[in-house]
């Protein structure tokens, strides 16, 4: 039998009440206090920290505080990825983000959803995960929907809800998000 966390990370509906995901939770919450608050200024303690709560980077990670997530650990990087301020990632579910990224002030990206049956919802959750390409440029206040892909080379405009997959080299805007045109 699968435990909750197993189920969360597959996508599969969890009871995000568990005591091992709120204990997770918690200890995410601990080491975001310390990157927002106590470790605001770049230094070796910093970069420990971000080693710690987002331990699946291939290269340099930088983020600017304040930055909120769930667990961290489902947040995978690859080399000079950039979060500026105010960024949420809710990630119950891997968010994959490739090389030479850019993310804006206030973007926020999802995996996390629920049902839509009212019963369930009161109890259970379940997660879609996210890809983001390399060599892409997520807008200020864009939102990245659960179980979005955007491919590599796009740019997601400032404010934009994607709410299904992107194209490599587009430039999508709106709500909801629209190819607005080729970029490559």
């Amino acid at each position: 039998m699968k435990s909750e966390k197993e189920k969360m990370i597959a996508g599969e509906l969890y009871d995000a009440s568990d005591p091992e995901l709120h204990a997770e939770r918690t200890r995410a919450k601990k080491l975001l206090h310390r990157l927002n608050v106590t470790e605001y200024l770049v230094t070796d303690s910093t970069r420990e920290v971000l080693r710690e709560l987002v331990p699946h980077t291939a290269g340099r990670l930088y983020i600017e505080p304040p930055f909120h997530c769930d667990y961290g650990y489902n947040i995978i990087c690859g080399n000079q990825v950039y979060f500026n301020v105010n960024c949420v990632v809710l990630d119950v579910c891997p968010v994959t983000i490739g090389n030479n990224v850019m993310v804006g002030p206030a973007a926020q990206i999802y995996t996390a959803t629920h049902p839509l049956d009212k019963v369930h919802r009161r109890s259970e959750e379940y997660g879609k995960p996210v890809v983001i390409g390399d060599d892409c440029w997520i807008g200020g206040r864009a939102i990245i929907c659960p179980g979005v892909t955007i491919g590599s080379g796009s740019v997601v405009a400032a404010g934009a809800v994607v709410t299904k997959d992107v194209p490599e080299n587009s430039l999508v805007a709106g709500n909801p998000a629209k190819v607005i045109r080729n970029i490559a």
